[in-house]
């Protein structure tokens, strides 16, 4: 299996909006420079996570993550996103897709923003 990343948001008109995304992004390149990641968007910008999800079983991801990077788990992550994911499922059914929780459901980024609005480093 060869495992892929697929980072999904909700998108704005503003391209400034996705500077902490493409943040993300490149922090999992320098930490895991050998694995495959996308970021794909809902609306408003490009890619969408259909041709995120694309490029990714292009490159030969077999095994892909989707991480929604959503604070909770709202109508997109609860209804949008599984729609968009069975599309994919379809187009690509030797492919598997796996879908993690919302980021701000997940405890340590909970801890991680707490200890921010703080103002504690550590």
């Amino acid at each position: 299996m060869t495992r892929g990343l697929l980072l999904f948001a909700h998108g704005a008109r503003d391209p400034r909006w996705a500077l902490p995304f493409e943040a993300i992004v490149q922090r999992i390149a320098a930490r895991a420079p050998g694995l495959p990641v996308r970021l794909a968007f809902l609306e408003f910008m490009a890619p969408t996570l259909p041709e995120a999800g694309d490029a990714l079983v292009a490159q030969g991801c077999d095994e892909i993550e989707v991480v929604p990077l959503f604070l909770g788990a709202g109508g997109h992550v609860r209804k949008d996103l599984p729609e968009l994911l069975a599309r994919l499922r379809q187009a690509h059914p030797g492919s598997t897709w796996l879908l993690r929780p919302a980021i701000g459901e997940v405890d340590s980024v909970v801890d991680a923003m707490a200890r921010a609005a703080l103002g504690h480093s550590n």
